[in-house]
């Protein structure tokens, strides 16, 4: 194993724990750079995810940005959704040029000050829209072998319903559970049969570990909101790759 591919395992896990990701989307993206066989890289992906958003979603809750009410809203349908999602197959180009360009509009407004602090005040979000909302990223995440963070943060952040910190604390315990729901779809249907070498774990729990702990207690929010739209705009070049 070439050891700009491991490093590469570390560096996506930093950059996405920082903002309560998983980084998927980047694992996924590197595989394939790497020459990865399709069949490899779906597991791999989520299971990266899972690792990942577990060293996230704890040291965003003990830092005390967590928001219990709207998490169970927010998960409510995602996780039944993404694991209908993992056992579904749409055409994929069409798909991925759609979910590329929501993306880059995404990036666009969250990079465009907004008058929106760590500190001002945030609306409600309704159970039953949350619900939607939820719903309908996890079955997107259940297709494309993501954790829905990528789609979550810009929704919430758009929405002022939540604030920079208080996004990254949702966004880790989201996408482990639909990683998980994803997992657990490939599982039942026997495409489960691969796992990450150990020198990617090894990468991505350090990477994780230092993200984790940079974003939910040392980087500050301007910091935190532009590592979000590296994130991001790194996934949607990903997805408009042919």
């Amino acid at each position: 194993m070439e050891l700009w591919v491991i490093a590469c395992f570390g560096l996506i896990a930093w950059m996405n724990a920082a903002v309560g990701h998983g980084g998927a989307s980047g694992y996924t993206a590197l595989m394939v750079l790497a020459g990865f066989a399709q069949v490899i890289i779906r597991p791999v992906a989520l299971e990266l995810n899972l690792l990942v958003s577990a060293l996230a979603t704890w040291h965003f809750f003990r830092a005390g940005y967590f928001r219990k009410r709207l998490f169970l809203s927010l998960i409510l349908l995602s996780v039944p959704m993404a694991y209908l999602g993992s056992l579904t197959v749409l055409p994929d180009r069409i798909y991925k040029v759609l979910l590329g360009c929501c993306l880059l509009i995404s990036v666009v407004r969250i990079a465009i000050p907004m008058g929106h602090s760590e500190h001002n005040a945030t609306r409600l979000l309704p159970t039953w829209l949350a619900c939607i909302i939820g719903g309908f990223i996890g079955l997107v995440s259940g297709m494309v072998g993501i954790g829905g963070g990528i789609l979550l943060s810009p929704v919430l952040l758009l929405g002022r319903w939540s604030t920079i910190k208080e996004t990254a604390a949702l966004s880790a315990p989201f996408i482990f559970v639909n990683s998980l729901a994803g997992l657990s779809g490939l599982f039942l249907s026997d495409k489960l049969s691969v796992f990450p070498e150990p020198f990617w774990l090894i990468a991505a729990m350090t990477g994780g570990l230092l993200g984790a702990w940079s974003g939910s207690r040392k980087l500050p929010v301007p910091a935190l909101r532009w590592v979000l739209v590296v994130v991001l705009s790194v996934a949607a070049g990903k997805l408009f790759l042919p």
